[in-house]
């Protein structure tokens, strides 16, 4: 493994033996060396891992991802970094696989622009961070991605640098407009009407079947993400709400620009000042799409009718 403080590779994997010989050889390197380890994969694999661990499975912390990391948005603040922040000084090892066959279309650019971003979010801190790839069943486009995301990858056999490593065209790449949906309701909204986007968003949901926890949650969020909006997108924005593939989508549109890319995305100390607007948008959506530029901002969130609050 790499010496740095941080190291970040992608394994690239056939199949289910070469997939759990490389996994739980990288979990126990860490308990060996007195390592915090955490493993947050799809359910089935982490059924997997947890059977070939036996009794050291009860030494790590094991998560299915298909829930922790349901929105790639909320996998650095509630997963890597939750982790990483509870042992503060020491080198942590975690797995974390956001990307597995199945992903919706929808999802992927978010889970592509999380991998990216994860090289910002732990720059300098002592943390390794090993993504499985499968190698079978994702397309060659992820894969080619998974280079450019990863500065080192690793197969069954070997270890060696990404010569296509830059995130930085993945994170800006998958910034692109959003697709226009079908038909939709809309409200514009400023300071004065800003209950009424509010209300729109929960009347939407309620008909489509959410319960309380959730349109709760739905409130919420729109009241974030209009906040934002009166106090960095030009003093108003326009909300537009619509069904897509049985989920509630909410859109917020402004004249603001995320230059942080990392915005949303990282823990806030609750003793600190200052807006969670994003933040609170990533943890309680199922999923987040942006797209960004100067002058334009808008937010797409996503809410599955089905699922708990998180």
């Amino acid at each position: 493994m790499s010496a740095k403080p941080f190291a970040h590779p992608a394994l690239l994997y056939r199949g289910a033996p070469e997939y759990v010989a490389a996994t739980t050889a990288f979990v126990r390197e860490g308990l060996a060396e007195g390592e915090p380890v955490a493993v947050a994969v799809p359910a089935a694999n982490l059924a997997l891992i947890e059977t070939a661990l036996g009794a050291d499975a009860g030494r790590v912390l094991l998560l299915d991802m298909t829930e922790a990391g349901r929105n790639p948005g909320r996998i650095i603040p509630g997963v890597l970094r939750e982790f990483a922040d509870r042992h503060p000084g020491r080198h942590v090892r975690i797995i974390g696989e956001p990307i597995w066959p199945g992903r919706s279309a929808a999802e992927y650019p978010a889970c592509a622009q999380h991998e990216a971003l994860i090289n910002l979010a732990f720059s300098g801190r002592r943390a390794t961070i090993l993504c499985p790839y499968d190698l079978d069943g994702l397309t060659s486009d992820v894969l080619e991605e998974a280079a450019r995301t990863h500065p080192v990858l690793r197969d069954a056999s070997r270890e060696w640098d990404s010569a296509d490593y830059a995130p930085e065209l993945v994170i800006e790449g998958h910034n692109r407009p959003l697709d226009e949906p079908e038909a939709f309701v809309s409200l514009r909204f400023d300071n004065g009407n800003l209950s009424a986007a509010r209300s729109l968003a929960a009347r939407e949901a309620a008909a489509m079947g959410f319960g309380a926890d959730r349109l709760d949650d739905i409130r919420l969020t729109v009241a974030e993400l209009g906040a934002n909006s009166l106090d960095h997108g030009g003093g108003a924005g326009t909300l537009r709400v619509w069904a897509e593939d049985g989920r509630l989508v909410c859109e917020v549109s402004d004249a603001g620009h995320i230059t942080d890319p990392l915005a949303g995305r990282e823990p806030v100390d609750p003793r600190t000042a200052g807006s969670r607007g994003l933040l609170i948008v990533n943890l309680l959506s199922d999923l987040v799409r942006v797209h960004t530029r100067a002058g334009a901002t808008t937010v797409r969130v996503y809410f599955d009718p089905a699922r708990p609050c998180p």
